[in-house]
């Protein structure tokens, strides 16, 4: 009886506790090396009438740093080659590669550099930034949820909205859409 007992008193305790407190910023707060093993970069556009585009990049790196003692503190850095945008049509591809839109000879990465993180519940945060691409500047905001944390990786799944004219990308508009949604995974690696 004391053993059942005890058992249901360590069950509803686990109950009691969120699931997304099983991960503590301390477990979590360290350096990671984002890994293009278990990460994506997804894209799409949309166009007017349905349909648009989807499309990813095959090359990328960075780094996730998160500070134990104050999340607004941490980093995020990110750096995307364009010459490895793919969409599954070799057309597009090309298009998308040249001076019309990333212009990858002459800008050959797009960068982004957090410049603030506010942490919106246990495991979100929104990362605040400057994106770069064709050598023009601007701000953007992602949202970042945290996926898991297990044996030195570090898991996030990560969405935003970015309004191509800013960087001299609007080719195509109003036809297809302004706004780029992306949807990311970013796995780090501790180190």
């Amino acid at each position: 009886m004391y053993v059942r007992l005890l058992g249901l008193v360590a069950v509803s305790a686990c109950l009691a506790v969120p699931v997304s407190a099983a991960v503590a910023l301390g477990d979590a707060a360290g350096s990671y090396s984002i890994s293009q093993a278990g990460s994506s970069i997804h894209f799409t556009i949309g166009k007017a009438g349905g349909g648009g585009f989807d499309g990813a990049f095959a090359r990328f790196k960075g780094a996730i740093r998160i500070d134990n003692g104050d999340v607004g503190r941490s980093k995020v850095d990110l750096t995307i080659y364009p010459e490895s945008v793919g969409t599954g049509q070799g057309r597009i591809d090309a298009f998308l590669r040249s001076d019309a839109v990333f212009d990858a000879a002459n800008s050959p990465e797009i960068q982004f550099r957090s410049t603030s993180v506010t942490r919106t519940s246990d495991t979100s945060a929104l990362v605040t930034g400057r994106l770069t691409a064709r050598g023009k500047t601007s701000t953007e905001k992602f949202t970042a949820e945290l996926d898991g944390l297990k044996a030195g990786t570090i898991k996030f799944h990560v969405t935003g909205k970015v309004l191509r004219s800013r960087y001299g990308m609007d080719v195509g508009t109003p036809l297809y859409s302004n706004v780029v949604d992306f949807d990311m995974t970013l796995t780090g690696k501790r180190g």
